[in-house]
C-alpha cells in the first residue's frame, strides 16, 4: 500500500461519480483533522431512468443486413462529466493558490477520469491517490483510514 502523507492545509477530495467531498487538513500529517470545505452532489439516476428509446438499428447499404446499436450508458456519461467538472474546480483552486497540495480518494474509474481531466500543472500538486470509495463514510472514519495510510 502506498504511503499517503496529508500535510497541514492540504486538500483531500473524497469522491465518486455523483458526490465530491472537499476536505482540508487542519491538523498535521501524523494527526489528521479533516474539516469539510465543500460538498458537490450530482443527481445522476440509473441509465434505465434517463433513456426512454429503444436502441437504434442500422441497415447495411449492401445486402440489407440489420444490426442493433448499443444503448448509451447515460449514467456513466454523467459520472464522467461530473469528474470533469470536479477536475476543473481543482484546477481553478490550484491556479488561484487556494490549493497547494491535494490527495485524491475515489474508485479507480473515477481516479482515471480525474487524472485525464486535470491540467498538467495541477497534477504536480497531487500528492497521493487512494483507490477507494469512501464517500459514504463519516469524516472521522475517513481520518482513521487515511491516517493508517500515512504511517509506514
Amino acid at each position: 500500500m502506498n504511503l499517503v502523507r496529508i500535510h497541514n492545509k492540504a486538500w483531500v477530495l473524497v469522491g465518486d461519480g455523483r458526490k465530491a467531498l472537499f476536505l482540508r487538513n487542519e491538523g498535521d500529517a501524523d494527526l489528521l483533522d479533516l474539516r469539510r470545505a465543500a460538498v458537490r452532489l450530482d443527481d445522476n439516476p440509473a441509465t434505465r431512468e434517463q433513456g426512454t428509446d429503444a436502441p437504434g438499428r442500422s441497415i447495411n447499404s449492401v445486402g440489407g443486413a440489420r444490426s442493433a446499436m448499443e444503448n448509451a450508458d447515460w449514467h456513466a456519461l454523467a459520472e464522467h462529466k461530473f469528474a470533469e467538472s470536479v477536475a476543473a474546480e481543482i484546477d481553478e483552486a490550484v491556479r488561484t493558490g487556494a490549493c497547494k497540495e491535494i490527495v485524491l480518494v475515489a474508485p479507480p474509474k473515477v481516479l482515471g477520469d480525474l487524472r485525464k481531466s486535470l491540467h498538467g500543472v495541477t497534477l504536480k500538486h497531487v500528492k497521493g491517490e487512494v483507490a477507494k470509495d469512501l464517500t459514504h463514510h463519516r469524516i472521522g472514519d475517513i481520518e482513521q483510514i487515511l491516517g493508517k495510510l500515512g504511517k509506514a
